[in-house]
């Protein structure tokens, strides 16, 4: 079974073979999975996976895999995933509340854009509290959400409260859904495809959001020509 499941999840196209989700799972087991998302969520760690890691790891749960630590109860994967995902936001949180001022005006670099921290500052404004929650299935927001919630002062009960109910809903969510279509042949046999669509639909939100305020953005420049 661990030979056609490798057989049927290839290294994903749109992203290098160390950051391909069956690749961390299989090679460095189920606390690089933890790892991994505990890094996402808090360690301004943009660029490694999130959605398609946790569905990946519910596949791999399914398929009966020996692999470090993945044949454990599904229960008890759920768990301790939504608890590093609650843990990463929870430290994310305290950095932004410790940085303050100085981590809007860090420069750009290859992994860190000032934009990504305007983009969940922009989820404040639209979402207001639920933002903490929502921003669990948009990556790169996903990660910036609670270093903006931390150097705005957010009100910190308000932030746990969101940050518990999101990361069980996405952590555990995530990965049993992996889990419940894991024994579907058509999963499987197209699971680089699949996983492909959920990193598609989880940036969907970003491009719809870029493509309105660019419009947004011209509008106004086109008004204001107008106006002189």
């Amino acid at each position: 079974m661990i030979a056609t499941l490798s057989a049927a999840l290839p290294p994903l196209a749109l992203m290098p073979q160390w950051l391909d989700p069956e690749h961390i799972v299989r090679e460095f087991g189920f606390l690089a999975v933890l790892v991994v998302v505990f890094a996402e969520c808090g360690l301004l760690a943009f660029f490694l996976p999130g959605d398609s890691l946790l569905f990946t790891t519910g596949v791999m749960a399914n398929s009966g895999s020996p692999i470090f630590l993945i044949d454990q109860p599904i229960w008890l994967l759920c768990v301790t995933i939504s608890l590093a995902a609650i843990a990463g936001d929870q430290v994310g949180f305290l950095i932004g509340r410790k940085a303050g001022p100085a981590l809007f005006n860090r420069p750009d670099s290859r992994f860190f854009k000032q934009e990504y921290l305007s983009r969940a500052q922009e989820f404040f404004t639209r979402y207001g509290g639920r933002t903490i929650f929502l921003a669990r299935f948009v990556p790169i927001v996903r990660t910036a959400a609670p270093l903006v919630a931390g150097a705005s002062g957010w009100n910190y009960a308000d932030f746990v409260r969101w940050n518990v109910l999101g990361g069980i809903v996405w952590g555990a969510g995530v990965t049993a859904l992996g889990y419940a279509l894991g024994g579907v042949d058509f999963i499987n046999d197209n699971i680089e495809g699949i996983l492909i669509l959920i990193v598609a639909v989880s940036v969907l939100p970003i491009a719809v959001e870029m493509w309105v305020a660019r419009r947004r953005g011209r509008a106004a420049a086109a008004g204001a020509d107008d106006g002189s």
